[in-house]
């Protein structure tokens, strides 16, 4: 099964910027996953950020970070990036990196079988 270790996060001021990294090892060939960014505040539900399809022809955002975050995949890196523009506060959280097998693309964290360890992300004003 495929084994995912992100990196990137930190401590960043508002209107900042930081690039997520999720680095996939093992498994199937990369490039057949589905991959996706969620994140989880303190005492919230974990929330869908961004899903990339394995062919790169779909991508989703959320609308709470669209405009600002955008998410990308090397397939000859075995990697998916979030690059997170103009951070708020409100984007602090632990920000995971998930995979599917499955064609398609979703929204639901439960769709996806697959999960990293996440990197803490934290916004101050």
């Amino acid at each position: 099964q495929v084994q995912l270790v992100e990196s990137g996060g930190g401590l960043v001021q508002t209107g900042g910027s930081l690039r997520l990294s999720c680095a996939a090892s093992g498994g199937r060939t990369f490039s057949s996953y589905t991959m996706a960014w969620f994140r989880q505040a303190p005492g919230k539900e974990r929330e869908f950020v961004a899903a990339i399809s394995w062919s790169v022809s779909r991508t989703l955002t959320a609308d709470s970070v669209k405009g600002r975050f955008t998410m990308s995949r090397d397939n000859a890196k075995n990697t998916v990036y979030l690059q997170m523009n103009s951070l708020k506060p409100e984007d602090t959280a632990v920000y995971y990196c998930a995979a599917d097998e499955r064609l398609g693309i979703n929204i639901a964290s439960a769709w996806y079988r697959y999960w990293g360890q996440g990197t803490q992300v934290t916004v101050f004003s």
